[in-house]
């Protein structure tokens, strides 16, 4: 195939794609902004300003997620209009196969998909921590209620006795935390203090605790600042509360090495890794599954069922992809292997079936 022709359809893949990419992010933004803006509605210091800032600074984030589902609609629509045009059958009448017509949106997936990672992700990184950090601020101090679903709880043993932390949200990558409290529990394992502080910064050896309010022995003591001792550190706090979406991936495999020198596992950080460099090669495989569904000469018509089945093995490829990460997350299964083996089976799946109906 010669250059002119397979930069047409390198171009028309990479226009639909962006295309997708924009209408979703428009339809993700307007949904978030409505969501968010009910739940933030009746703070004190609320503004639509602030909440259409929140929720701009959270698109990165979210539509990182849908990566692998633009990559597979993109090529999915990519091929059936190129189909419908009677343009791929031009190029089969001119000799071209399916797997030379098919490499231009296989590179521009992997584009894509590198793109993504090498871009987006540190751009969502920083931009999702500091949309966290805006909310929190608009929510400060206006909850004392700490589930037990909002946050990892940790125990820290000191010295001066143990203390159970909590709090309603995380910040910095686990090194602050927003309506934090700490249980300071007595040698027996009773609770005789509780400390609530609007705001926790993790420092050398002691956190340091902003407009505390102390309960003693049933009195309420309010403070500007507070310190609680700590022997954690910085590397074991984020490893446990830190989540690994906010941590761009140029700094993972720092955060892994440091965080293993000190005995843990930091699969959580791993897995993201993984994922994260993996996610190329699984945007390749979303065009390669599109491609069992998208080929079908256009008078014979677009089975709707094949192209259903083909949305279907998306979904399913990404689904198998989430579980096969938990197993990984939870060390049942090396990181590696969670991240790769979907990306693979999907590839073999995707190639062995275009040999099957390209080549017989």
């Amino acid at each position: 195939m010669g250059w002119t022709l397979g930069r047409y359809f390198f171009f028309r893949y990479v226009t639909i794609t962006v295309w997708f990419f924009i209408g979703l992010l428009a339809l993700v933004f307007l949904i978030d902004f409505t969501e968010l803006s009910g739940r933030t509605t009746g703070l004190p210091g609320f503004t639509y300003g602030t909440a259409l800032a929140i929720s701009g600074l959270r698109m990165p984030m979210i539509m990182l997620q849908t990566v692998p589902f633009v990559g597979l609609f993109s090529a999915m629509a990519t091929l059936v209009s190129l189909n419908r045009k009677y343009e791929l059958v031009i190029a089969r009448s001119a000799g071209v196969s399916a797997w030379q017509f098919l490499l231009p949106c296989c590179i521009g997936a992997l584009l894509f998909g590198v793109l993504s990672v090498g871009i987006i992700n540190p751009i969502a990184a920083h931009a999702f921590s500091w949309s966290e950090q805006i909310e929190a601020q608009l929510r400060s101090g206006k909850s004392n209620a700490v589930s037990a679903d909002a946050a990892p709880w940790i125990r820290q043993k000191t010295s001066a006795g143990d203390t159970i932390i909590g709090a309603r949200s995380i910040l910095n990558q686990g090194l602050e935390m927003a309506d934090a409290v700490f249980f300071v529990l007595s040698p027996q394992g009773d609770i005789v203090e509780r400390k609530d502080a609007a705001h926790a910064f993790l420092r050398d050896g002691y956190w340091e605790l902003q407009d505390v309010k102390v309960f003693r022995d049933g009195n309420i003591e309010s403070l500007a600042s507070d310190r609680v001792a700590t022997n954690l550190k910085p590397e074991f706090v984020q490893e446990r509360l830190a989540r690994p979406e906010t941590i761009p991936f140029y700094d993972l495999p720092g955060k892994i090495e440091v965080a293993r020198s000190f005995g843990l596992k930091a699969n959580a950080f791993a897995m993201q890794f993984d994922s994260l460099v993996a996610l190329p090669f699984l945007l390749v495989a979303m065009t390669l599954i599109a491609a069992t569904v998208s080929m079908r000469f256009a008078r014979m018509g677009q089975s709707a069922t094949m192209i259903l089945g083909g949305v279907m093995a998306g979904f399913l490829l990404y689904v198998v992809s989430v579980l096969v990460k938990a197993f990984g997350v939870a060390g049942f299964v090396p990181t590696a292997v969670a991240a790769w083996v979907p990306v693979v089976v999907a590839m073999f799946f995707g190639v062995t079936f275009l040999l099957y109906k390209e080549d017989g």
